[in-house]
């Protein structure tokens, strides 16, 4: 992991016990994005260029591999970088644990790290259905999404599916539609919604969100579960 020259990575955040489940872990955040979600709390990362190499990032993993479980690749959207791979498997050999955050539009970058074994947990984020894809995300990549899922669903890596919701974006309606999908993909998974909250600045300008609780919605007996 001697690449000095590119510099993929934003930023790390060097302790979180949110990201990882059961885990400690930093996040090491990726720039770059190939979807622009009005509500995502990230417009520096998106936007913004890397920062800090592979080799950068490895020190500083090496410095905290005594105090953390894993590393957490989100971003942005991590999958987009090319030696991610390589990355992930320099972590291996530490004896952590790697999970990634992905919107699922890089199946070839995500079935080779799974094939390396390279990588222990993903959270895929499904943005909203067939119909707003392009109006959420400002892309055309649902079926890369669908493809994604299909594959993660048949494979034995441990992943979860997950939503931000913002009620001017995704009205329950959306949400109905999204649970039955993964219900009809017989997704046997947790599906995390999570309230938007506007603490941050986001890369739309939006209003206060209305926020969905579970007594709302027919989870057909899908895992759903809200976070506020």
């Amino acid at each position: 992991m001697r690449d000095t020259a590119a510099k993929p990575i934003y930023s790390i955040t060097p302790f979180t016990l949110l990201d990882y489940p059961d885990k400690t872990a930093c996040i090491v955040w990726f720039a770059g994005c190939n979807m622009k979600c009005a509500y995502c709390y990230n417009p520096e990362i998106v936007y913004g260029k890397g920062r800090m190499s592979y080799y950068d990032a490895m020190n500083f993993i090496i410095s905290r591999k005594d105090l953390l479980d894993g590393v957490v690749f989100s971003g942005g959207e991590c999958t987009s970088h090319s030696n991610i791979t390589v990355f992930a498997g320099a972590i291996k050999k530490l004896d952590m644990l790697v999970k990634v955050d992905t919107n699922g539009s890089n199946l070839r970058t995500i079935k080779r790290m799974i094939e390396e074994k390279v990588v222990d947990y993903i959270a895929l984020d499904y943005k909203a259905p067939e119909a707003k894809f392009s109006e959420v995300t400002q892309s055309g990549l649902y079926r890369k999404f669908e493809e994604t899922f299909d594959f993660l669903n048949a494979s034995s890596v441990p992943f979860e599916v997950r939503t931000t919701v913002h009620s001017s974006i995704l009205e329950r309606a959306d949400l109905q539609e999204m649970i039955c999908f993964l219900k009809k993909k017989n997704y046997t998974g947790n599906f995390y919604l999570q309230n938007y909250v506007g603490e941050k600045q986001t890369i739309e300008e939006l209003q206060m969100s209305e926020r969905i609780s579970l007594n709302e919605l027919d989870t057909h007996g899908l895992s759903v579960i809200v976070r506020n």
